[in-house]
């Protein structure tokens, strides 16, 4: 090789080199939503079905960037559907996507929706017989799909939550989740089921009481106005049940004043920061985030939130509606008690320099009287008056 060609091959290469990291670049800022293929064996024939490695037909469009200056367009969503509204004598589904209950409990649970005038169809895998978790990811997939598909359900609740959701979210068909739209609720865990359903299948889905919950007359009022009814379901505020108690379960309070509206999102803290990164991450933009969470220490409840901020989450909301956060004070007493921030400390600490519209203490999460929130419901946020209002009907 000559010195003028080995002068041009070594430039070739210097040049090839400096290239490659813009090209990755591009490539990792403007990925392709590719959701993941349908159960094997899922008869559900449609040309939407989702194949591996292919943009799902109708799924959310990532916009090109726009290469000026390097900015991304907001991703846009699916036309929002709703699913037909309850009514008594219709048909419940109980499934155990996550973890599962004992044999008496679940029975009790189907009794439960019974008395209160609805059909029940037990699923097969409802009791704890896979370690932690109902049964394998893959039975629990196909079974949540098989009522998905069926068309006597017209809604489906888990029993519990727990842990498991996220195993089985790469097995589900949010094509065919679309196209036969019901009723899909739960809490806890059921926050990683609920919010993929809004976001990839673009379908109001509902974080609310699982079958085993209390039934009482706040949380039944709230269901029966949520999904019970083609109209907006109104203003809710705290329940009875937590006026004067400590803050970490005391009556509502609000952290940054103002209002805001938006579409609903949200749930559990862990499964809503567990989330972020994967296909499944909650778009918090313009929207109305709701978080609740049980038995974490004031240290993790800062790091899942400080989290929040760091991803440009929270600053982002269009209001902030904090739950209840159940048993989660320091465990530490006594003289040790100093060494922990207590969680009113974190909340007003992170929450307040964002001047985002917060308010604490709605009755969302892990407690008896409970709210039903529809996720992907347009709402607004009155942090003064310490209020959420459903500003649209969640069913049709």
């Amino acid at each position: 090789m000559s010195s003028r060609s080995r002068r041009r091959f070594i430039q070739t290469i210097i040049g090839g080199a400096v290239a490659a990291p813009a090209v990755l670049r591009a490539q990792v800022d403007t990925p392709a939503i590719y959701l993941p293929a349908a159960p094997a064996d899922s008869t559900h024939h449609n040309d939407s079905l989702l194949t591996p490695g292919r943009p799902a037909h109708g799924a959310p469009k990532r916009a090109e960037h726009r290469r000026s200056h390097g900015e991304k367009e907001k991703e846009q969503p699916l036309p929002l559907i709703k699913p037909p509204a309850l009514k008594e004598g219709s048909t419940i589904a109980l499934v155990a996507p996550a973890s599962g209950l004992s044999h008496g409990e679940a029975m009790d649970a189907a009794a439960t929706l019974r008395s209160l005038g609805f059909n029940v169809k037990v699923g097969e895998h409802l009791t704890k017989a896979y370690g932690y978790l109902s049964a394998k990811d893959d039975a629990r997939a196909e079974e949540f799909m098989k009522f998905v598909l069926d068309p006597e359900v017209n809604c489906i609740m888990a029993v519990r939550g727990g842990y498991g959701v996220m195993r089985i979210l790469p097995q589900l068909d949010w094509a065919a989740i679309r196209a036969n739209p019901k009723v899909i609720m739960g809490y806890s865990d059921i926050t990683a089921l609920v919010n993929p359903i809004y976001k990839l299948s673009g379908m109001v889905a509902f974080h609310g009481p699982v079958a085993s919950s209390t039934f009482d007359r706040y949380t039944l009022d709230s269901f029966k106005r949520t999904v019970m009814s083609a109209a907006p379901a109104g203003e809710f505020g705290e329940s009875d049940e937590f006026k004067g108690e400590v803050f970490s379960e005391r009556r509502a309070s609000t952290i940054v004043s103002g209002t805001g509206q938006g579409r609903l999102v949200g749930g559990n803290l862990s499964l809503v920061t567990a989330l972020m990164g994967t296909p499944y991450e909650i778009d918090t933009e313009g929207k109305i985030l709701f978080i609740e969470e049980v038995e974490e220490e004031p240290y993790r409840v800062d790091r899942m939130l400080m989290q929040l901020v760091l991803g440009g989450k929270l600053q982002k909301c269009a209001g902030i509606a904090i739950g209840r956060f159940t048993k989660c004070e320091s465990r530490t007493r006594g003289g040790e008690f100093r060494m922990s921030l207590s969680l009113e400390e974190i909340v007003h600490g992170l929450l307040e320099p964002l001047k985002v519209p917060t308010v604490y203490g709605l009755s969302i999460g892990h407690i008896k009287s409970k709210l039903t929130v529809p996720v992907g419901g347009l709402a607004t946020l009155d942090a003064d008056a310490r209020t959420i209002r459903i500003d649209e009907a969640a069913v049709r």
